[in-house]
Parts: C-alpha cells; structure tokens; sequence
C-alpha cells in the first residue's frame, strides 16, 4: 500500500517530528508512507470570510497538487464520519482489497479545507469531536494507521 499524508503548514515541534518519525519507521514492513507538508497561507489574525475563503482556496489548491490522481482521498475533517480503530482498519483492508492501493490522507490548515479539495475526497473522517492542532492530528493520524495495519495482521500492539 502507498500512503500520502499531505498537510497544510510545516511541523515545527520536535516531540512530534520524533513521534511521527517512529510510526513511519514502524510502518515500513506494511506500506510506502511519504509525509507531504505544503506552505500555509500567510494571514492576520482577522479576516473577512471572502478572506478566509481565499486562504482555503490557495492552501487547497496547493494540497490537489500534491495528491496522485489516482489516490482515494481522505479528508481529516471535524464533521467527517468517526470510526473505531477496528473499522478504520477494515476500511483500510477493503479499499487495498479492492484495488485502492494509493491512499492519501489531507489535512487542512487552520481555517479548514477548500470547497476543492472536499469535493475531490472519497471520504471526510473525524479523528475526534474535539478540535485538534492540525499538527497534532498528523501524529494521531500516522499512529492510527499504524494500529489498523497491526489490526489487520493480527498484531498485539491493539490490546
């Protein structure tokens, strides 16, 4: 399986760099992960909504570029469906079952995704009803995919 993780903004802190590094290393035996971070728009902290609306188009257009054509699309969006690990991990199993070997996970900046780059996904997933940095879901993400790979293998990390 080939996984993209394509994020808006440039991971700063080193805990997470760290954090995310082991899960990729962890990760080599079961799929190709590749880490995709595109420039964040510059903006002040006030902004009008037509404002807003620019930032997401140009962070947006930014993460398409970055996204194979080819790739199931899946959004990290606050009002994306919840999933258990055990069915996150079945969704993945079927989607490689299937023939979706190319996955590719976007996560937003700040202000959110593009009307784009919702309408290009496959599926919107919601790591929590609780708002996370966006940096800090790239680590709960990659951990997550971790998880379902040890699910789908049956491993002991899960219990």
């Amino acid at each position: 399986m080939d996984i993209s993780i394509v994020a808006v903004g440039k991971l700063k802190e080193k805990y997470l760099k760290q954090g995310i590094d082991e899960y990729v290393k962890r990760l080599q035996p079961f799929a190709k992960i590749h880490i995709i971070e595109v420039a964040d728009e510059k903006a002040s902290e006030k902004l009008s909504a037509q404002e807003e609306e620019q930032v997401k188009a140009k962070e947006g257009e930014r993460l398409l570029a970055k996204i194979p054509a080819d790739a199931h699309l899946i959004l990290l969006d606050l009002d994306g469906q919840q999933l258990t690990s055990e069915a996150f991990s079945e969704k993945l199993d079927t989607l490689a079952t299937y023939g979706k070997s190319k996955i590719a996970f976007a996560i937003g900046g700040s202000l959110g995704l593009s009307p784009a780059v919702r309408q290009r996904a496959n599926l919107k997933l919601s790591l929590s009803k609780m708002t996370l940095p966006h940096q800090l879901a790239r680590l709960v993400l990659i951990e997550q995919v971790y998880r379902a790979f040890k699910i789908m293998r049956g491993g002991a990390y899960h219990k």
